[in-house]
């Protein structure tokens, strides 16, 4: 498996990414009583989209955060990787959290007319990724059929238009970017370099493509080959845990050592894998990650007639 010479993608893109593929993210603002006096932090899950870099929130006009922002407009907004189905499950028994961004800056109301623009731009995205959805290949229609409904961005982007509940919708004018990788370690990214980079098309269907392959028995029996084969690990359960364009992340259970009474115990252990040819949308991933798997298939179907 060739290597290509730029192997990871920058902070900013790594932000980028994880903004573009999700839909959810926790806004945190400062809490107000009435006297206006300033407490704690209140916190609650918003859903969004990106528009020209910068987030838009719809918030419910019942949530304390449009109080909040009346009388002090600053505040963050956390957005983690998406980790669907059990991968999540396996993450948060390992106290592991996924890839996150963490922003602050300033929640500013969008008028009515500008709200309205907004939301329909809202219903073009939403089209726009169903109907990408429906021109897609065999082989990225059954990767994506294999996942759970509820990893669809487009699909929980819908539910604000049908939701009876009503929102405000806010402008996120970021002043700081943070990236916090898989292990607590934080990087400070520029935010003029956020907003110039472009996120990998394959972004907004990163979660239903980690849980599609998540899905398959077929498809993680290969990522354990691939474990094996090319990382010199003895894995016996794999699951992907992100994708971009450069290739892919795997967290696979993994033989450690032996303890002094002779018994083995297994870890769990991320790998990075890299395409040959960058993958430049979800058709290209998907034709790559075959490739991948016909060929540590071939090699160790060749390695087992030597034997």
């Amino acid at each position: 498996m060739k290597r290509s010479k730029t192997t990871v993608l920058t902070f900013a893109e790594k932000c980028k990414n994880i903004l573009t593929s999700n839909w959810q993210g926790s806004l945190n603002t400062i809490k107000v009583d009435a006297k206006d006096s300033k407490g704690n932090i209140h916190t609650s899950k918003v859903k969004y989209i990106l528009r020209r870099g910068q987030p838009y929130l719809w918030v419910p006009e019942n949530d304390l955060h449009n109080m909040n922002t009346m009388i002090d407009e600053r505040g963050s907004f956390a957005v983690t990787s998406p980790f669907p189905g059990r991968l999540g499950a396996i993450l948060k028994s390992l106290e592991k959290l996924p890839a996150r961004v963490a922003l602050s800056g300033d929640v500013l109301p969008l008028k009515e007319d500008k709200s309205k623009l907004l939301t329909e731009k809202l219903q073009e995205v939403i089209l726009s990724e169903q109907k990408a959805t429906k021109e897609f290949s065999y082989t990225v229609s059954g990767v994506l059929s294999s996942s759970g409904s509820r990893t669809s961005r487009s699909g929980n982007l819908q539910e604000l238009l049908e939701d009876t509940e009503k929102y405000s919708i806010y402008r996120f004018k970021t002043r700081s970017c943070t990236f916090i990788d898989a292990h607590g370690s934080t990087f400070e990214v520029d935010v003029e370099d956020l907003a110039k980079c472009k996120a990998d098309l394959l972004a907004p269907l990163s979660a239903k493509l980690i849980d599609g392959i998540n899905q398959s028995e077929a498809r993680r029996r290969a990522l354990v080959l691939l474990c094996v084969v090319h990382m010199d690990a003895n894995a016996k359960d794999a699951y992907m845990t992100s994708v971009d364009r450069k290739g892919f992340n795997v967290l696979a259970k993994v033989a450690g050592p032996v303890s002094n009474d002779g018994v083995g115990q297994y870890l769990w252990e991320e790998f990075r894998f890299m395409f040959e040819k960058e993958a430049n949308d979800v058709e290209m991933f998907c034709n790559n990650l075959v490739e991948m798997e016909q060929e540590v298939i071939n090699k160790v179907s060749a390695f087992s007639g030597l034997n």
